[in-house]
C-alpha cells in the first residue's frame, strides 16, 4: 500500500480539513442515519462484533457515567476500550485501551488503509473516527468496550452496535434543532439505542420521559431499570472533598468526581454493573470502589468539576446545557469569596436559559470569553445577551486573556470558574495550564 500520510500532523490535518466536523462546524456536520457507518463497518470486517459493549447516551453525565465504568471493569482486571467524544486538548482522547490513549502511528495506519480503501462514502468526521475507535479496540483484543453517543441515540452513527448492556443518563434540552423541541421528542431519540432483549438502566426520568422509556423497551422486550427508583444507593453526602454513598450491594462508596449530580450517575453505574453481573462478568465490590475512587487516574477524564488550584480555588467543568447547569450554579454559589467567572458558549446553545441560572450566584465577576473554534459565540455577542439578563461583564478575545484578567482581580479568598462549553475548558487546559 502506498503511504499518503508519514506524519501524524498532517494525517490530523486531512481528518480536520477533509471531513465535516461537528465540534468544529456545528450543524452543518451533523449527518442523521447509519447507512454510512455501517457500510464503513462492512468495509473493515464489522471490528464492532468482536467484542461485547456497554453503550452510553442521554443529555448529561454521558462522559463521567462512561469513564467510570471503565475504570470500575479495568479494576476488575478486564481490558476495557473507551470511546468519547467530544476531546479536549488531543484528538486521541477519544479513544482509549485501559486508559491508554491510541497511538500516533495507529492514528496514521488507519487513515492510511480508509483512503486506500478509496470507498466513496463521504463519511463525517465522527463517523470516521468512530470505526477508527472499533477497529483499535478489535486489534487490541479488548474484553469489553464502554461507547459513548455523540448526538441523540436512534440516529446516531454509534448505534450499530448491539451492546450487552444500554444506559441513558437522563434527558434535558439540548442540541433541539436534531432532537426535538420537547423533552418527549428528545427522549425518543435517545431511546433508539435501546436493542431487542438488551437490558436498559435509566438513570434520571419521570413523566412523559419515563413513559417514553417503558414504552419503546417494552416493545422491543427489553428489561429496564430506572436507577433513580431502585434505591440502591441508601445515602449519599455529595457536600465534602469526595462524593461519599452507602450502597445496598456493594457497601460505602467513595466517589472522586464531585457534586449532586454525580449522585444520580453513580446510581445508574451501580445498576449497570448488578447487569454485567448477571452476564457472568466477575467484578468484585473492591473493583466498585476502586473504580469509583480513581476514575480520572485509570481513565485520564478531565473538565469535570476539575480542580487545577487550590490558591486561589480554581476549578473548570465542560458543563454546557441547561440541565448541566441546574446543578453547576449551585455548586459555583458554594465557592468561595467573589466568584470570578470566565465564561463562554458556543452559538447553539440555549445561552439565555443558562445565563438566567447564572443570576442566583452570589458575588460573581463575569469575564467573557471566545474559544478558539468556528462555532464559538462572539464575546461582544454573549455580553449583549448577558445583558439583557441583567449580567455585566468585560469581553476577552480569548479564554487566556479573560483568565490572564480574573487571576489578576482575584484577591485573598476569592476563587475562579472557567466553563460554559467544552471548548472553553479545552482552551483553559491547553492554554493555561
Amino acid at each position: 500500500m502506498a503511504v499518503r500520510f508519514k506524519t501524524y500532523e498532517e494525517t490530523i490535518d486531512w481528518l480536520y480539513g477533509q471531513l465535516a466536523v461537528f465540534q468544529r462546524d456545528g450543524g452543518t456536520a451533523y449527518k442523521p442515519g447509519l447507512e454510512t457507518s455501517l457500510a464503513l463497518a462492512e468495509s473493515f470486517g464489522n471490528p464492532q462484533r468482536d467484542f461485547p459493549s456497554i453503550h452510553i447516551a442521554g443529555t448529561n453525565g454521558k462522559g463521567s457515567t462512561a469513564h467510570t465504568l471503565a475504570a470500575i471493569l479495568q479494576s476488575a482486571g478486564y481490558k476495557v476500550g473507551l470511546y468519547t467524544s467530544p476531546h479536549l486538548v488531543d484528538f486521541r482522547e477519544r479513544m482509549r485501551v485501559n486508559g491508554k490513549m491510541i497511538s500516533k502511528d495507529e492514528v496514521i495506519d488507519f487513515v492510511n488503509r480508509y483512503v486506500e480503501k478509496d470507498l466513496n462514502l463521504k463519511p463525517s468526521f465522527f463517523e470516521l473516527t468512530m470505526m477508527m475507535a472499533f477497529e483499535f479496540f478489535s486489534r487490541s483484543n479488548v474484553d469489553i468496550a464502554v461507547i459513548e453517543t455523540g448526538l441523540g441515540g436512534r440516529l446516531d452513527s454509534t448505534n450499530i452496535i448491539t451492546p450487552c448492556v444500554s444506559v441513558i443518563t437522563n434527558i434535558s434540552f439540548d442540541h433541539t434543532q436534531f432532537l426535538g423541541d420537547t423533552l418527549e421528542k428528545i427522549a425518543r431519540e435517545k431511546a433508539g439505542i435501546i436493542k431487542h432483549g438488551v437490558p436498559v438502566v435509566i438513570g434520571e426520568a419521570s413523566g412523559e420521559v419515563k413513559n417514553v422509556f417503558s414504552e419503546t423497551a417494552r416493545s422491543v422486550s427489553a428489561p429496564v431499570v430506572f436507577a433513580e427508583g431502585s434505591n440502591e444507593i441508601l445515602s449519599a453526602d455529595t457536600n465534602s472533598r469526595t462524593n461519599r454513598y452507602v450502597s445496598k450491594t456493594f457497601g460505602e462508596i467513595e466517589g472522586e468526581l464531585t457534586g449532586e449530580w454525580q449522585g444520580k450517575n453513580a446510581a445508574a453505574i451501580l445498576e449497570t454493573i448488578k447487569i454485567l453481573r448477571q452476564q457472568d462478568f466477575v467484578i468484585p465490590d473492591s473493583a466498585v470502589r476502586m473504580g469509583f475512587a480513581k476514575v480520572c487516574e485509570l481513565t485520564g477524564l478531565a473538565g469535570r468539576w476539575m480542580v487545577v488550584d487550590s490558591c486561589p480555588l480554581t476549578v473548570c467543568d465542560t458543563g454546557h446545557n441547561t440541565g448541566g447547569w441546574k446543578y453547576l450554579a449551585e455548586r459555583i454559589s458554594s465557592m468561595p469569596g467573589v466568584k470570578n467567572m470566565v465564561i463562554g458558549f458556543v452559538n447553539d446553545k440555549d445561552v439565555s436559559g443558562i445565563l438566567d441560572m447564572m443570576k442566583s450566584i452570589p458575588d460573581a465577576k463575569f469575564y467573557f470569553a471566545e474559544a478558539s473554534v468556528a462555532r464559538a459565540l462572539a464575546s461582544v455577542e454573549l455580553k449583549r445577551i448577558a445583558e439583557n439578563q441583567g449580567l455585566a461583564g468585560d469581553v476577552y478575545p480569548s479564554v487566556k486573556k479573560a483568565y490572564e484578567a480574573a487571576k489578576k482581580n482575584v484577591t485573598e479568598g476569592d476563587s475562579i470558574f472557567i466553563g460554559g462549553s467544552t471548548f472553553i475548558v479545552a482552551d483553559f487546559l491547553a492554554e493555561c495550564i
